[in-house]
């Protein structure tokens, strides 16, 4: 039986500093002692330096093996949802995660997020809280136009971020009973664009502290993501140590990465789909009125409102679309939707006249003049008629009154 004895923390794998003592009792099996330190059962022995090199050679390093470091105590949704990416991928799929603000451990880490006073991309270092740090998207990748600060969740998309996006989308394509080779990098550039956009900028912003508009808001937002993985942090008044803290980092992961898959679930399978369609409607808009200023869905009604925006700037719309038609599928009727000036707003670039809106059926089509309407909405931004001809000439009196 051989004993020997490490000084420092060799291993990588577990936050302390303090001698360990190891007993190899025969070939393949290595047992550990411990002085006084938390250290996990099990451990894996790197190198078994001076004393073992005769009887065993160096392992190579493997994803079985790397450790992903982040900072203790309270956690946020940045380095969650950093850390989460991380681990989509191969070389980090199982990797362990640390979670220390000690030099000494961080120093062990294959990769640092969100502590560390540094950011190298060359040395997988990504911290955002040193005074100098001001990088944006736009900074690193000139070609992207966003420039809300970055979090350590940005700074991880910025440069791991597409390689998340293709291996998700494979698996999705997978799990859909799709071709995952079918997956362009076209298709992984645009969704990277989008969820960049509609999920991790949120992130990079809150981290950071950047409200989301100047003026004081009207009513408080308390169900974003960022408050949600908030709330999984034990409560003041809660038994909290670092077991219990790592616990509910990785029920944070859990939260973070479903509403990471269903960000991109929904792009890869609505989203993207409708953008051909929503193209053509567009192209065909002067055979539905000689404006231009409405668009018809025939058959769907497919996510329009993001593919409307980018598509009219594409094509060059120079009179932009007022009202979409589309079937209500559900009720065998069909709809007419105002166009919103952004896809976040509720100002629309031209809602059906106030003196139509909260009126209903009858009422509403001896008011207008138009059989078989069913309803406009108080706000004015969509109605309903029976028919597609109906929809129709509410549309065009719409045009006509504005005008």
């Amino acid at each position: 039986m051989l004993t020997f004895q490490f000084t420092r923390n060799i291993l990588k794998r577990t936050p302390v500093t303090s001698f360990l003592f190891y007993v190899d009792t025969k070939p393949g099996v290595v047992q550990h002692k411990f002085n006084g330190s938390h250290i996990p059962q099990s451990i894996f022995v790197k190198q078994k330096q001076r004393l073992m090199s005769s009887r065993s050679p160096p392992l190579k390093k493997t994803c079985f093996n790397m450790i992903i470091g982040t900072h203790n105590g309270t956690f946020h949704c940045d380095e969650v949802c950093a850390v989460w990416m991380l681990k989509q991928l191969p070389k980090y799929k199982d990797a362990k995660v640390v979670r220390s603000r000690s030099s000494d451990i961080l120093a062990d880490c294959d990769i640092v997020v969100d502590v560390g006073a540094v950011f190298d991309h060359s040395k997988c270092r990504y911290d955002h809280h040193q005074k100098e740090f001001t990088e944006t998207f736009n900074s690193l990748d000139s070609t992207k136009p966003w420039t809300t600060k970055l979090s350590s969740a940005g700074l991880i998309y910025v440069f791991y971020g597409e390689e998340v996006i293709r291996t998700l989308m494979e698996k999705i394509a997978t799990d859909n009973s799709l071709d995952a080779t079918s997956v362009s990098q076209e298709q992984v550039r645009i969704i990277y664009s989008k969820v960049y956009e509609n999920l991790i900028e949120e992130i990079d912003a809150v981290d950071n502290g950047i409200s989301q508009s100047d003026d004081v808001p009207r009513y408080v937002v308390s169900t974003t993501l960022g408050k949600r993985v908030g709330n999984l942090n034990p409560r003041w008044n809660e038994e909290s140590n670092d077991d219990i803290l790592l616990k509910r980092f990785e029920k944070a992961m859990a939260l973070v990465g479903a509403e990471f898959m269903d960000r991109v679930t929904y792009y890869q399978l609505g989203w993207l789909p409708a953008h051909n369609i929503v193209k053509e409607a567009i192209e065909k808009r002067f055979e539905i009125h000689s404006s231009g200023e409405i668009i018809c869905f025939p058959n769907v009604a497919a996510p329009w409102k993001d593919h409307v925006m980018s598509l009219e700037k594409e094509l060059n719309v120079e009179t932009s679309i007022k009202y979409v038609l589309y079937p209500d599928v559900a009720n065998s009727k069909w709809r007419v939707q105002c166009v919103p000036i952004r896809n976040d707003s509720f100002v629309n670039r031209l809602s059906l006249p106030e003196k139509w809106r909260g009126v209903r059926d009858t009422e509403l089509s001896n008011l207008t003049g138009i059989a078989d309407c069913v309803f406009v909405h108080a706000n004015g931004f969509i109605g309903g008629n029976a028919t597609y001809e109906g929809v129709l000439k509410m549309a065009t009196e719409s045009l006509r009154q504005a005008n």
